[in-house]
């Protein structure tokens, strides 16, 4: 469980396939403080820690993640925003985030309002997920609220600080994305249908 509010930036400093998989070594000041088994999100993903040193971690995607999300995209020096699991008792920030992506969405819009910056994202809506005004999306890890929702794209505001400190600021138009919808919104939704 984590809440969309990102500790740290990553780089991808190793790519190793195997049997399938993908391990992923990064590089992040949040190494020392991980353990073998622990849970870290990567732009939204939540993946497992098996092996530390001093400066880096490896974690291991298999391929439902690699075929659902931007982490089969990642290059040697990719960043990634990370967080790690939240602790019992620990103030809710942001929204209620499983680091289970729902699908990915392209970069569609970015322009700078005012000193913040607005991001348009298009998604296939035949999947089944939704947005809705003024709720919450997590993208690339990010907990945000929904601004110009339609049905098969959304935007998001984005203040100073969040864009200088997640990868936000790297972001072009034509980008993959990773989104997790509400998963309040997925529960009320799956409801409503019947099943």
């Amino acid at each position: 469980m984590f809440t969309g509010i990102i500790e740290a930036i990553g780089e991808i400093s190793n790519l190793s396939p195997k049997d399938g998989n993908l391990d992923i070594q990064v590089k992040s000041e949040l190494s020392s403080h991980l353990k073998i088994d622990q849970s870290v999100s990567h732009n939204g993903v939540c993946l497992t820690v098996v092996d530390l040193s001093p400066e880096t971690y490896t974690v291991t995607a298999v391929q439902e993640t690699l075929d659902k999300s931007n982490i089969g995209r990642l290059t040697l020096g990719s960043q990634v925003n990370l967080e790690r699991a939240m602790r019992l008792g620990d103030r809710l920030d942001g929204h209620i985030v499983q680091g289970h992506v729902d699908q990915t969405a392209v970069c569609s819009e970015i322009k700078e309002v005012n000193g913040s910056w607005y991001f348009g994202f298009e998604y296939d809506a035949s999947l089944g997920n939704l947005t809705i005004e003024k709720g919450s999306i997590t993208v690339n890890g990010v907990s945000l609220t929904v601004v110009d929702a339609k049905k098969n794209s959304f935007g998001v505001a984005i203040i100073p600080y969040t864009y200088h400190h997640t990868n936000f600021n790297l972001l072009k138009k034509g980008d993959l994305v990773n989104l997790e919808f509400d998963v309040i919104g997925k529960y009320v939704k799956r409801l409503m249908s019947g099943y």
